[in-house]
């Protein structure tokens, strides 16, 4: 039974069901394993003067920050993903940020919000996740119902001022001859990073140590396997602190928003 179908997840098929979940305080964790085939997304928040130059940044690094959605200044939904989608109520953790410094994680932004923000989602590889396990392609993350293991990069993103900062990637253990396939599948959904960017060494990144992870859980590899990695939207999460706003949202890694939209609509 993969962790797809686990009972525990069963009864959070769709991004709808998440959503209600969430909101009632019926689920808290990570959403890796929960509604397999629905559009998962991160989000940021920022003021409205912001806004312009961030959905600039992410337009200069579509791989790592493929625009889905943004919202209208003030307005916490973003219909296109969902008809009730409330960016306020339905993540399960989001990271609060003074001058780029984290002062708080919270479960709901009702008390937080303003009527100047203006709310971004974009693409997350937790979207394609269940295109490979359907392949026949194993996730250690899936199987350890753990979060996706993810690193800082040495590779610099393209700036759009003041954002700024490195290419954050998510890794994911594979079979040598499971990586062609995992390619092919991937690339075909540029909305959740697409393709891989790198495979093998992870030196060439910059990475020194794969058993610690930045963010989310460690994935070891085991006989046989190589790390393959995919841009990740954390990245966008670090051009905001670098860019020391005065106020900004994020999800926290790994508990993202979950859509409506089936994964092959936002492709």
């Amino acid at each position: 039974m993969t962790a797809r179908t686990s009972p525990a997840y069963a009864a959070l098929s769709t991004g709808h069901l998440v959503r209600e979940a969430v909101r009632h305080g019926r689920f808290h964790g990570i959403t890796s394993h929960v509604a397999g085939g629905y559009v998962q997304a991160n989000l940021t928040i920022v003021p409205q003067v912001y806004a312009d130059a961030f959905c600039s940044y992410c337009q200069a690094n579509p791989r790592p920050c493929p625009l889905l959605a943004v919202g209208a200044p003030g307005e916490p939904w973003l219909p296109t993903l969902g008809d009730d989608v409330d960016v306020r109520t339905d993540l399960t953790r989001y990271l609060v940020f003074e001058n780029g410094v984290e002062v708080a994680q919270v479960s709901d932004l009702t008390s937080l919000w303003r009527n100047d923000l203006v709310a971004v989602a974009l693409g997350c590889s937790f979207s394609f996740d269940h295109l490979l396990v359907e392949a026949g392609i194993p996730l250690r993350h899936l199987s350890r119902h753990s979060n996706v293991a993810m690193w800082r990069t040495t590779i610099a993103t393209a700036p759009a001022a003041p954002f700024h900062g490195p290419l954050v990637v998510s890794m994911r253990p594979m079979l040598r001859e499971d990586i062609e396939r995992s390619v092919r599948i991937t690339e075909g959904v540029p909305s959740a990073h697409g393709a891989p960017v790198h495979w093998g060494d992870p030196a060439n990144l910059g990475i020194d140590d794969l058993s610690t992870p930045h963010y989310g859980d460690p994935a070891p590899l085991e006989p046989g396997e190589l790390p393959v990695f995919w841009p990740c939207g954390v990245t966008a999460q670090v051009a905001v602190q670098r860019a020391r706003l005065p106020f900004a949202i994020t999800h926290a890694p790994g508990h993202m928003l979950v859509t409506d939209l089936p994964v092959g609509v936002a492709r």
